[in-house]
């Protein structure tokens, strides 16, 4: 996977995937979404029915309300955001992924990450936050917060989902979009 230089060449690779046990119950890989020269990747933890069928991350209810958020907050999947998730098939049921898929997976997040160099990532549900910023982070109590990580910043908040199952998390987490928005611009006013 290192010698992967672009997304579509990465894109080829994940479709032929076959390393855990959800190649064969897929539909579609569900690769990523969005502009690869964006400064900020949004990241979940997998797949659902919608996305599954479609091979799009976040087209099902929970995508639509991430849509008009990002949109309030100054953020467009079609812009200036690169939407992927740390599993690429659906885990049946929409379960959690397994620690084993996301180890068998990760690499190919890795290189989205290499390929688009983000400033920020933001990681949508506890899933991804504990496989990327901390295996103890609790997104009730960490949402919003930023970690500098190998150059990048990191940020965990609600998953999409659970916002549409706990509405009352969701002005935390538009608050977080918007810090996310004024994290982007301090740091493009210190490179520029």
């Amino acid at each position: 996977m290192n010698m992967i230089q672009t997304l579509d060449d990465l894109r080829r690779s994940v479709e032929a995937c076959t390393a855990c046990k959800l190649a064969p119950t897929r539909t579609n890989v569900v690769f990523g979404v969005g502009n690869p020269a964006s400064r900020v990747m949004l990241v979940g933890e997998g797949p659902g029915a919608n996305e599954d069928l479609q091979g799009e991350p976040f087209v099902g209810r929970a995508g639509i309300l991430l849509d008009k958020m990002l949109l309030a907050a100054g953020f467009s999947r079609q812009e200036n955001v690169y939407i992927a998730n740390m599993v690429k098939c659906r885990p049946p049921q929409n379960r959690d992924p397994a620690p084993d898929e996301i180890e068998a997976c990760i690499g190919y997040l890795r290189s989205q990450v290499r390929i688009i160099r983000p400033k920020a990532i933001v990681c949508l549900g506890r899933v991804a936050a504990q496989a990327l910023i901390a295996p103890d982070f609790r997104v009730t109590r960490q949402h919003g917060e930023f970690f500098l990580k190998n150059g990048t910043w990191m940020m965990g908040t609600f998953h999409p989902a659970a916002l549409l199952r706990s509405a009352e998390n969701k002005p935390a987490a538009f608050a977080d979009l918007l810090a996310l928005r004024d994290k982007m611009e301090a740091l493009a006013q210190k490179e520029g």
